[in-house]
């Protein structure tokens, strides 16, 4: 019989450091949005002189003890991830700390128990971790205006079949202000706690780039319309490419859809889903939308349910009428 385990990876990147300290009631003073500092609190810890000896990397996830006494009791290891911090605290072993690390939050999203040979066979066929130029771990700051000025009712957006109701609930519209948006559709893009950080302005004259994103904006930390599809409290999602295929998606009767603003899926928006239970991928039927729909659904089989919709000869949902999204659709949600 293989002998089966547990994916660390798939633990280490789901649970963060942050969780494991609000489940043992610890509170760190925060040093900047990534860093935290406090008394340690490993059991390892017998030093009374150093108050502020571990520190915490929340984008990283990792932990640290600069006490010397405290990591010569650890063998010399200074810091590590959280399935060593648990162990630390648990006295027991790596495994068993993923164990109990997989009872304490995966609240209905199963981490992956696969065979050495499961194992091996997927990371020789690229299932491992995707990396993304973007996805450093940045965080978007709320915007402190608003564009005003902008017409939902444009002639631009009735060609890509959104209906102005729809315009409007999006904030869509073409921008007659100035500066870098004049004369571009604009579509805000707004963080999970609906706190609006960026504009992307859509070019409706053949100019480029095709789409202007701010300086700065950090697109792999978000999904698109997350706040207004987690409002609805169902417990699937759909999960699309584009900013019009959300649009036609939610138009058709479907609201509880996102858009990775792109074909892959970074590590923040990976965690951003773990509200839901069930993924829908409904990516592009071209090559590289089938080889994303591969990759995503390789990441996300880690925790959740996964489900895709195949569409061939390059089909794209943004193309599609409501009543074939709908023919596409209804029998899986």
């Amino acid at each position: 019989m293989k002998e089966n385990f547990i994916d660390f990876r798939a633990i280490k990147q789901l649970v963060s450091m942050q969780l494991v300290l609000d489940r043992y009631n610890i509170q760190f003073r925060k040093v900047n949005q990534h860093s935290l500092r406090g008394k340690c609190p490993l059991p390892t810890h017998t030093s009374d002189k150093s108050s502020e000896s571990f520190g915490v990397h929340l984008g990283k996830n990792i932990w640290a003890c600069q006490s010397s006494s405290c990591s010569a009791a650890r063998q010399g290891k200074k810091g590590g991830n959280v399935l060593d911090f648990v162990a630390f605290m648990e006295h027991c072993s790596v495994h068993d700390a993923a164990k109990k690390l997989q009872d304490w939050f995966a609240s209905g999203h199963v981490f992956p128990i696969q065979t050495k040979d499961q194992a091996t066979r997927e990371e020789k066929h690229g299932v491992a971790e995707e990396k993304q130029g973007s996805d450093d771990g940045g965080i978007n700051k709320p915007l402190t205006f608003s564009l005003k000025g902008v017409d939902p009712s444009h002639g631009y957006i009735q060609q890509r079949g959104i209906k102005e109701d729809t315009a409007r609930h999006f904030g869509i519209g073409c921008f007659s202000g100035r500066g870098s948006m004049s004369g571009r559709l604009v579509i805000p893009i707004h963080d999970d706690r609906g706190e609006l950080v960026a504009y992307a302005g859509r070019s409706i004259d053949g100019t480029e780039p095709k789409y202007n994103l701010p300086a700065g904006f950090h697109k792999s930390a978000e999904l698109f319309n997350l706040h207004r599809a987690r409002a609805i409290e169902n417990q699937q999602v759909i999960l699309v490419e584009g900013f019009f295929d959300c649009m036609k998606v939610h138009q058709a009767g479907f609201p509880f859809v996102v858009a990775l603003m792109g074909s892959s899926l970074s590590q923040a928006q990976h965690q951003r889903l773990l509200t839901f239970k069930e993924v829908i991928l409904f990516l592009d039927g071209d090559e590289a939308g089938r080889e994303a729909t591969k990759a995503v659904a390789n990441r996300l089989i880690y925790s959740h349910k996964v489900r895709a919709i195949s569409l061939v000869n390059g089909g794209q949902p943004d193309q599609m009428s409501s009543e074939k999204l709908r023919r596409l659709l209804e029998p899986i949600v």
